[in-house]
């Protein structure tokens, strides 16, 4: 009876042990958004929950990464949804684009939980990220950072607060800063100049910047980031590659180790990570939109 009963319970800890990674190999590998959705960024979390926003309508689709289905649970305003990340309390934070806004919406309902007009004129509101108490927004035509400051709890602030980028910086024709990310130490941020390909740090106190050594590499058409420990991954969207970047501890510095390429890559703009997967919508800048274009997800592997 003991030997019996060691034996199943062996052969349950077996199934747990190689059942875990055999149901993780099941998760699709490419999957298909809405037909005209036109998705730019992507946001994955709490669980394994995707969302994408729509630059055409500013809608947001929320997809099951378990199984790749989905479907639009959040309407927008008609203006984009661009940037996008998630939080702890069930909130989706959302750059507006040519809006000048940011939203706010909450997950389990769709509903906007609230608002800001970052900008009324000249303006690109692109990424968002979340760190050191607060959400941080790029604007690709104007030099300067959207600070929502949270609260005690993370509560939403009444207004935004405008940071001038200064220093190295310098902005031109076509799209200026796009993805941001933490540095490593938490200290800086990282915004990535599609239009230069350079990658610069900023002192998020007062907006000064200074251009992170990369030993000569470009980061042309950069993107979506995604930091990951001291790996910043740039997502170079017309070039259909993601740069892999060790980066120092301070992100002053880094280099290129490696860029990743996939033959399903479709001009993909942003990234994000679940489990040893990387994911990116392709966002098909080159093909013409319709209504009928289709658009989809791909996945690759952390370790390609």
């Amino acid at each position: 009876m003991r030997t019996a009963m060691i034996t199943t319970a062996l052969c349950a800890l077996l199934v747990t042990l190689v059942g875990a990674p055999a149901r993780a190999a099941t998760l699709p590998e490419t999957f298909a958004l809405p037909d005209g959705f036109q998705p730019e960024g992507i946001a994955i979390g709490p669980g394994p929950y995707a969302y994408f926003g729509s630059r055409a309508t500013g809608s947001v689709y929320r997809a099951d990464l378990r199984t790749g289905k989905g479907k639009i649970f959040s309407r927008g305003p008609g203006t984009p949804s661009l940037g996008l990340k998630t939080d702890g309390r069930g909130r989706l934070f959302v750059a507006g684009g040519t809006g000048g806004d940011a939203r706010v919406i909450d997950t389990r309902t769709g509903t906007v939980i609230t608002s800001y007009t970052l900008a009324t004129s000249s303006t690109f509101v692109n990424d968002v990220v979340l760190t050191g108490g607060a959400a941080w927004f790029t604007d690709s035509t104007s030099p300067v950072l959207y600070k929502l400051p949270l609260g005690r709890d993370g509560a939403l602030p009444g207004a935004a607060v405008t940071v001038p980028l200064t220093g190295a910086i310098q902005y031109g024709t076509g799209i200026n800063a796009n993805g941001i990310a933490p540095s490593p130490d938490r200290r800086s941020l990282l915004i990535v100049q599609s239009n230069t390909g350079k990658l610069f740090e900023v002192d998020p106190a007062t907006g000064a910047t200074t251009e992170v050594d990369l030993g000569g590499e470009t980061l042309a058409n950069g993107d979506g980031l995604l930091l990951s420990g001291r790996t910043l991954y740039v997502v170079q969207n017309r070039l259909n590659t993601v740069a892999v970047i060790h980066l120092s501890r301070d992100g002053s510095s880094g280099r290129v180790v490696r860029r990743l390429a996939d033959g399903r890559f479709d001009v993909p703009t942003t990234i994000a990570a679940f489990g040893d997967r990387l994911y990116l919508p392709n966002a098909r800048f080159t093909t013409p939109p319709t209504p009928d274009t289709p658009y989809n997800v791909v996945a690759v592997r952390t370790g390609r």
